[in-house]
């Protein structure tokens, strides 16, 4: 068995720092993990990229010569990886064997986990090939300050779970960057009638229904639970691993300490 992350969230919520972070996380502790970029418009790492999509096609070809958008460009460029899957893609996953473990950089394109169906035939395939894979869903922190953002991405976030089918966390990203950390205590774990409530006080009557639908949408499918990341304390991350470790069965017999777990850790 073969283990993978596959790391997804909206442009701008920190997926790469948070790869760049793991990796050199794993490296100080003596573990190796890959990590694979599936963004054809990247230009920049900050890690070792160890297989890359621009190998097989790039944003900026795809636009120049099909005169393409960025948005459309993506789209297509994403299409091509999964027509390459067999090929490609195949003969770039072959040399890494048994217990290894890679984290995929994806695109923020939110349709691309919303609708279109190229990262479920990505997923698919990777099962397919013997990977134990979890989503890491990135929600930038500073995006969840108030309840309608935080309802917001609660919504994204679940599009994402149900179309890619995998086992999936939530990972409330740049808490480094708050003024006032203790603001995301009540969004780790909140009281949906609480979100009833103050959905309430932020929009007109008329909206009570739907407010007192999303608030029950949220507490049903448990979207109630985030991980906050502070990339400055290697315990955060270290956490944040294992939840993840956890989730794919990757060295079972290193369960995290959910118990040891504070928020408090992070907003300190």
């Amino acid at each position: 068995m073969r283990y993978a992350q596959l790391v997804i969230g909206p442009a701008g919520s920190g997926k790469s720092t948070y790869c760049k972070n793991v990796f050199e996380h794993c490296q100080s502790i003596g573990r190796t993990v890959h990590v694979v970029n599936l963004d054809p418009a990247a230009d920049h790492f900050e890690y070792p990229v160890s297989i890359d999509i621009r190998e097989l096609i790039s944003l900026e070809d795809v636009m120049e010569d099909l005169k393409l958008g960025p948005n459309g460009g993506l789209v297509y460029c994403m299409e091509y990886l999964e027509d390459n899957l067999d090929d490609w893609l195949a003969e770039q996953l072959e040399n890494y064997i048994e217990d290894d473990y890679l984290i995929f950089d994806c695109p923020g394109q939110i349709e691309l986990y919303s609708h279109i169906p190229v990262l479920r035939t990505f997923v698919d395939q990777l099962k397919r090939w013997d990977f134990n894979v979890c989503a890491v869903y990135m929600t930038d922190s500073q995006f969840v300050s108030d309840v309608t953002k935080y309802i917001s991405g609660c919504m994204a976030s679940l599009s994402a779970m149900i179309q890619l089918e995998l086992p999936h966390i939530n990972v409330l990203t740049k808490v480094d960057l708050l003024p006032n950390k203790r603001d995301i205590d009540r969004f780790l774990d909140p009281d949906v009638r609480l979100l009833f409530d103050d959905l309430n006080a932020h929009m007109a009557p008329r909206f009570r229904k739907l407010n007192h639908a999303l608030a029950e949408l949220v507490d049903d499918y448990s979207m109630v639970n985030f991980v906050p990341l502070d990339i400055r304390k290697e315990e955060s991350i270290q956490y944040l691993l294992s939840c993840i470790d956890n989730c794919i069965q990757y060295g079972e017999d290193l369960e995290p300490k959910l118990k040891d777990h504070d928020p408090e850790d992070v907003d300190d």
